[in-house]
């Protein structure tokens, strides 16, 4: 080995990354599949030092084994001790996002790498930055974002001195879709089978290479979804280099810390923001999937704005969801499960009540109906304004009342009053026959009142 050493060194500078690995070199565990510009970042701890000198040193044969030999003296490898991970995250709950990534980099090495979505996610970019250990950054590049997002992209990459390992959609797939359904079919039939193509499945591919990711899921950017996000993870839905349940753990830095933190923290720190920003647009996904939101809305209502708020999530993240279909395998069918909105101020209306109640041409009050399923989650999360809402509106010329549209009512609730997920909420005026239906994710009770006081 004496004999090799060359005169190379190898950089291991703090918040860098190593120069990608040469085309032509292939490994059995190489990170996140082609098409990609890898990124580099330190060694792969936990392997032999030969795939550490294949994947990690884009230098002359010669002077390889100098370089890489000074690597990992400068980096030893760290073995991995069997983690409870859920006793982890209640020891993290009250870490900061640097203290959390500081030790996500710390475990997992360059086994881990940061999702970066062109959003505010940058945030994460500069925590890692700030940990003064090398880092790794991917992205999905659907093919539909917005330019802004892409030269957000380069000027990122510029300002940290990194290379983006991007991860493309296969072309095949994405060639059937459009050529069968056209360019906006999710606008008819949903965004799911979209996403699935340009984000999950690349994910997927980019995942299989790496032991841990980290993400900028927030618990207030979609109360439906994310409200129990923890600081870690095993992930409950993607799998990891090693396969199977359990091989793969997430990592999610700022998931107790606001939306207006997060841009204190920006700001203050003067890093690179995506100008879409500044034009009104908070939660940034595909062009034309994202729009800007009015001062007041909720940040992920311009996200597929044409679909309920159980829909708003692209797959990425499914493991925070309790889906319908789940449910209707567990609490659905449980005859335990509790009856909701059981405030006297609120009328239950039977099928019969329902169907001759939106038949009317005109009413004596108007009336703000939920339709619900006492099993569903989201319901359950709104019960408590939902109550005070009806106590608030009491002796007021608009009623509160509720509709169980689960089970054998399932069908008619999304023939008749436009139902598409749990819970759906109508006004009905007195002064017209069709319900006009509560648009938004925030389901407080001002946001309630506001929606009223607009219709009235």
């Amino acid at each position: 080995m004496a004999s090799a050493i060359g005169s190379v060194s190898m950089k291991l500078l703090q918040g860098s990354v190593l120069e990608p690995f040469s085309s032509s070199v292939s490994s059995p565990r190489m990170a996140l599949s082609p098409p990609s510009c890898v990124v580099r970042a330190g060694l792969f701890g936990q392997r032999s030092s030969e795939n550490v000198f294949q994947r990690s040193c884009s230098v002359p044969q010669s002077d390889k084994h100098r370089g890489c030999l000074n690597a990992a003296i400068a980096t030893p490898e760290v073995v991995q001790e069997d983690i409870n991970y859920e006793d982890l995250a209640l020891q993290l709950v009250d870490a900061s996002p640097l203290e959390i990534m500081d030790r996500a980099l710390a475990m997992f090495q360059s086994d881990i790498a940061i999702a970066f979505s062109g959003a505010e996610d940058v945030a994460l970019i500069e925590y890692a930055k700030l940990t003064g250990r090398p880092f790794r950054v991917f992205s999905l590049d659907t093919g539909r974002l917005n330019p802004e997002t892409y030269r957000f992209f380069d000027e990122v990459e510029k300002h940290y001195g990194i290379r983006i390992e991007y991860m493309f959609p296969d072309a095949s797939e994405v060639e059937a879709l459009v050529r069968s359904k056209g360019m906006f079919s999710f606008y008819e039939d949903g965004h799911q089978e979209c996403c699935r193509i340009r984000k999950v499945r690349p994910l997927r591919r980019a995942l299989k290479g790496l032991k841990a990711w980290i993400t900028g899921q927030r618990r207030d950017q979609s109360p439906g979804t994310r409200s129990n996000i923890p600081i870690v993870q095993i992930d409950p839905s993607f799998e990891g280099m090693d396969g199977g349940p359990g091989s793969l753990i997430k990592w999610n830095p700022v998931a107790n810390v606001t939306g207006t933190d997060i841009w204190s923290f920006l700001r203050t720190m003067n890093v690179p923001v995506n100008v879409l920003h500044s034009q009104g647009y908070i939660s940034i996904g595909c062009e034309p999937c994202t729009r800007a939101v009015l001062p007041g809305m909720h940040e992920r209502e311009g996200r597929w704005w044409w679909e309920d708020a159980k829909a708003k999530e692209c797959g990425l993240h499914k493991g925070n969801i309790e889906t319908a279909e789940t449910s209707n395998n567990g609490a659905q069918n449980t005859a335990s499960v509790s009856e909701l909105f059981l405030s006297k101020d609120i009328k239950a209306f039977s099928r019969a009540e329902i169907e001759e109640f939106a038949n009317l041409e005109k009413r004596e009050n108007s009336w703000i109906v939920v339709l619900y399923a006492p099993w569903c989650p989201y319901c359950q999360a709104m019960e408590a304004s939902f109550n005070e809402l009806a106590e608030k509106l009491g002796g007021t010329n608009v009623k509160v009342g509720k509709f169980n549209a689960d089970k054998e009512n399932k069908p008619y609730a999304m023939a008749e009053l436009q139902m598409k997920s749990f819970p759906t909420i109508l006004f009905f005026s007195k002064n017209l026959r069709n319900p006009i239906k509560y648009p938004s994710e925030q389901r407080d009770v001002d946001s309630f009142l506001a929606f009223i006081r607009a219709l009235q």
